[in-house]
């Protein structure tokens, strides 16, 4: 049963690849398609409110400027309201305004796409905030990554000096997947008895006899966006752990396709653009290979159990509970955990500071990595930078100019590409070895020891890989842990979609060259594990060390 449920979730995946994949590229192929009849009315409608009508073609420059200043600006209105939540309607628990570095944390979580909560949802924020200020950076968020992704594709496989428009992009992005998609989801979630309405509290009498406040809201309309976003910022403290938000185990599979199905799509959407299917499917195939690993890891060492236990003479038939719904077991919180840390969504069912070991290595792992799907576009772009890193390599090796979809791969190219590999493992183990050395940020750790290390090296690897989930022993609201974990999530952001949106431009500007015999192949199965390979040597072998004096050695003294 445990292997159907597994392969039930997987399968639709791998059926949904192609129709979502075809539907995102007619989306952003700028060719008229059937989209254009539906949602096109409302998308001039939009741009007639903006006063934006001449939406001219952008340089890789100039869409990055555009990205960022849509960015700031949205932050900027999302911590004002944040830190005046206490004065606007729909609060009917009085919530008050913001913590100045909780804010701050908070609005560049949303906005970076990480959605690492600081605060407990039900008690934290209001349902406007919820709605007007958490709902909106999700859906901008979303878009944002996703925006990047195509333009870095068609950087990488067209030609010119223009990478699209990203305003336009940003409106088609919401308009036409987002938003159709979330209304979709939302409606199922309700019909499956998930809570959307704006009443306060609910008071109930208890079987001990005493009055509980039970918090309701919209949550329906917030889990549709934060799975399909991979935003994973829950409305409950206890997020997808929380009955109101996940009450059964098939809204549990809808919000696993929901984080999923746009990640694993883009593959597909990328091998469109190139006009070569096997490419894509490459590029899918060592994403796929590396989510089996991972999941494996977990879920057998959840189902192992806690070693301890054995000793002891308790029965751990079951695997280890610990932190888990008994209305998932261990393959629906195995199967989660895999998923939102390999789509970099941070939403959880269980408790990942309560997995074995080894669980929570693989959920690190995967999060180090940050090419295992990833988030919206994020995995897609990593995964093709070790790609061109690979090729690089390997012409190398055999005394070629490295090429790539027909460009040759040159020293300013790679020059981008080591900037956005190092930044990654810079702003994870720097910030864990600062918060380790000088105890500023020791104070939080609940768990000293191995297991105390690892809580640190979770946030920040959570931080920097966009993901928020936690290690959740860690009392992280605090201002250094606000502040630190803040920087992070914005230098993870936008330092290496930056340095990429950069290559790209650089590799549009390039006339293609001719394959010849000597040309290394990219869309073959030998290829498919060269990607692989150069993922687990570069990026596996960064975090080693780390890996060792945390998850390791703390699995080693349980043997």
């Amino acid at each position: 049963m445990d292997y159907l449920q597994m392969f039930i979730v997987i399968g639709v995946i791998l059926l949904l690849v192609k129709p979502v994949g075809t539907y995102i590229y007619h989306v952003f192929s700028n060719v008229p398609n059937r989209s254009d009849r539906i949602f096109g009315a409302m998308e001039r409608f939009i741009f007639n409110i903006a006063g934006y009508r001449r939406r001219e073609a952008m340089d890789w420059k100039k869409y990055v400027i555009s990205l960022l200043a849509t960015n700031v600006v949205l932050m900027t209105i999302s911590f004002l309201l944040l830190s005046l939540q206490q004065w606007f309607p729909w609060n009917p628990e009085g919530s008050g305004s913001m913590e100045p570095t909780l804010a701050f944390n908070t609005v560049i979580s949303f906005m970076t796409n990480t959605n690492l909560q600081h605060y407990s949802g039900e008690t934290g924020l209001s349902y406007f905030s919820q709605m007007a200020v958490i709902t909106m950076m999700m859906f901008t968020s979303a878009a944002t990554g996703l925006c990047a992704a195509i333009a870095f594709i068609r950087g990488i496989t067209g030609r010119g000096q223009r990478l699209g428009n990203f305003f336009e992009d940003f409106v088609k992005a919401i308009v036409r997947i987002l938003l159709p998609a979330s209304l979709i989801v939302t409606l199922l979630l309700v019909a499956l008895q998930v809570p959307q309405t704006l009443r306060p509290t609910t008071a109930v009498n208890t079987l001990e006899g005493i009055v509980q406040r039970i918090s309701l809201g919209p949550v329906a309309s917030l889990e549709s966006i934060k799975h399909l976003g991979t935003n994973g910022g829950g409305f409950f403290g206890a997020n997808s752990s929380h009955p109101f938000e996940n009450p059964s185990g098939l809204t549990n599979a809808i919000e696993m396709w929901s984080m999923w199905v746009i990640s694993a799509s883009l593959p597909y959407t990328f091998g469109l653009f190139a006009r070569n299917k096997k490419q894509g499917w490459v590029i899918f195939s060592a994403m796929m290979v590396l989510f089996l690993a991972f999941l494996s890891l977990v879920y057998f060492s959840e189902k192992a159990g806690n070693p301890l236990f054995h000793t002891l003479g308790i029965d751990v038939a079951q695997g280890n509970m610990e932190g888990k719904e008994v209305r998932f077991g261990v393959t629906g919180s195995a199967l989660f955990t895999a998923i939102t840390t390999a789509a970099t969504t941070g939403s959880v069912n269980n408790m990942h500071d309560s997995l074995t070991p080894l669980g929570g290595l693989a959920a690190l792992s995967q999060m180090m990595l940050n090419v295992v799907f990833g988030g919206k576009g994020v995995g897609l772009m990593n995964m093709v930078m070790y790609a061109i890193l690979g090729v690089f390599i390997c012409g190398l090796m055999v005394g070629r100019t490295p090429e790539f979809l027909s460009k040759k791969i040159e020293a300013r190219e790679m020059r981008l590409i080591a900037i956005a590999i190092l930044i990654h493992p810079l702003i994870v183990l720097a910030p864990t070895a600062i918060s380790t050395m000088t105890g500023l940020g020791y104070g939080a750790v609940t768990n000293p020891g191995y297991h105390g290390l690892s809580q640190m090296l979770y946030e920040y690897a959570s931080s920097a890989a966009n993901n928020g989930s936690g290690f959740e022993g860690l009392a992280d609201n605090t201002a250094f842990w606000n502040i630190m974990t803040g920087l992070v999530m914005l230098l993870g952001r936008y330092v290496s979609m930056i340095a990429l949106l950069a290559a790209a431009g650089s590799l549009m500007q390039k006339e293609p060259v001719m394959e010849t015999i000597g040309t290394l192949r990219t869309d073959n199965k030998l290829f498919a594990g060269i990607l692989v390979g150069t993922v687990l040597l570069i990026g596996a072998l960064t975090f080693l060390p780390v890996l060792a004096a945390g998850p390791v050695a703390e699995y080693l003294t349980l043997k």
